[in-house]
């Protein structure tokens, strides 16, 4: 049966090769990147903001913060992101939220795990979409993600830890202040119980100003959470900000 298997995915990679998730030339296995998109990717990791991950030119020291963390600390006690937010981030990020590409969930969550904390007490929740936006795009983008990142059952998925209650415009055109008032208030606990006293890890796609992880953090935080911190595909470094 083993052989026959075999036989099978070979005969399907002839016919339909994997695709490298970037560009779409051939690429060497599913989910894998070709060595042009690899290349052009920037990776995200130390010297970098224990706060809100973004990177540092020089390495101040463990436990630094940038001084927007320190003049205005966000709700969430950490932030990681698998990439800064360029052409090839951005280009997955599109095709999963607005191509109707669930599958690009895997290749990006594949990059994400790296950046797992550590221990198997958390609970993995995703930033929650309206729920008139999920009827109209078929799915959440962020859920999908965090359930390929608990697949391994070291940590708690929790889809439905966060409700959105108020439907919200675009944040695409907004600035940080804007962005920030137009999500206020927009996310509820749907059991207080089960976030008191807990760690809960934030699955979000794209991070751009925070404001809406910003949001989600203070809403877990009222609710008791011990520790909230923030998982992404991709972050804008604030000198690409496009909202700045």
């Amino acid at each position: 049966m083993r052989a026959i298997a075999g036989l099978a995915d070979a005969a399907l990679r002839f016919a339909l090769p994997p695709r490298c998730p970037g560009c779409g030339t051939i690429a060497a296995g599913p989910h894998q990147f070709c060595l042009d998109c690899w290349t052009a990717m920037r990776f995200l990791g130390a010297p970098q903001c224990a706060r809100c991950g973004e990177p540092f030119e020089i390495d101040p020291g463990k436990g630094a913060e940038c001084g927007a963390c320190l003049a205005e600390p966000p709700a969430y006690d950490a932030m990681r992101a698998a990439l800064i937010y360029g052409p090839i981030a951005r280009a997955l990020a599109l095709k999963l939220k607005y191509g109707r590409r669930p599958g690009i969930a895997r290749t990006v969550a594949i990059q994400m795990r790296r950046h797992l904390p550590a221990g198997d007490d958390w609970l993995i929740a995703p930033v929650p979409l309206h729920r008139w936006r999920i009827w109209s795009r078929g799915y959440n983008q962020s859920a999908l993600i965090a359930r390929t990142l608990a697949e391994d059952g070291r940590q708690t998925l929790a889809l439905d830890l966060i409700e959105r209650v108020r439907a919200t415009p675009p944040l695409r055109s907004q600035g940080p202040v804007a962005r920030a008032k137009t999500v206020r208030g927009a996310f509820a606990i749907r059991d207080r119980g089960r976030v008191k006293g807990r760690k809960i890890l934030l699955i979000d796609d794209v991070y751009t100003t925070g404001a809406t992880a910003d949001a989600c953090a203070r809403a877990l935080k009222k609710a008791g959470a011990s520790r909230v911190e923030l998982l992404c595909w991709a972050r804008v470094v604030r000198d690409d900000d496009p909202a700045r």
